[in-house]
């Protein structure tokens, strides 16, 4: 159980850190200083690729198994569920308007950087929330049998991103990253 909550944590913290290089991207568009977007895509394709795919939905099955330990939880989780959903819609926007402008549409850079601040502001809510409320509760109510189910729900995936020889298609983020992000 306790190997379960810290691997949740690490992956949040590694997420964190991928939402400080974004916001640094976003930073710069502020400051008219040509931001990174081939290395924003790519930070929001990982996004939007890995916890999508793996974290949220075991997520989501510790959710269904916190609502049976405590009922009282059903709307705070429903808010998380929704906020996943939230999240994907927010980064799949983002993800369109980064390839239009690196494909030479004339997208604004105004309409990237709203995109990217709806996605900051909705991510980073969310890891904190999960943090602050549901990481705790799910160390004191959520059983072996229900850490069992939760580390069952999907089969484990590869990180692209943090595995020690990333793939291929993320290896110049890795290397802008590298440093400060490895082992969480």
């Amino acid at each position: 159980m306790s190997d379960l909550i810290e691997a949740w944590h690490v992956e949040h913290v590694k997420f964190a850190r991928l939402l400080d290089m974004l916001d640094e991207q976003v930073v710069r568009f502020r400051e008219d200083v040509d931001p990174d977007l081939a290395r924003m895509r790519d930070a929001v394709s990982y996004l939007r690729e890995y916890p999508d795919r793996f974290h949220h939905p075991r997520e989501d099955a510790a959710f269904a198994r916190l609502v049976v330990r405590e009922p009282g939880l059903r709307l705070p989780i429903n808010r998380l569920l929704q906020e996943h959903r939230a999240i994907a819609v927010a980064g799949e926007e983002l993800l369109v308007c980064l390839n239009e402008v690196i494909g030479g549409a004339r997208t604004p850079l105004a309409r990237v950087e709203a995109a990217a601040a709806v996605y900051l502001a909705y991510y980073r809510h969310h890891l904190a929330t999960e943090e602050r409320e549901i990481l705790p509760r799910a160390a004191r109510l959520l059983t072996p049998e229900d850490w069992e189910l939760v580390a069952g729900a999907i089969s484990p995936g590869a990180d692209p991103l943090f595995a020690d020889v990333p793939d291929a298609r993320y290896l110049a983020l890795s290397e802008l990253i590298g440093g400060r992000i490895r082992g969480g």
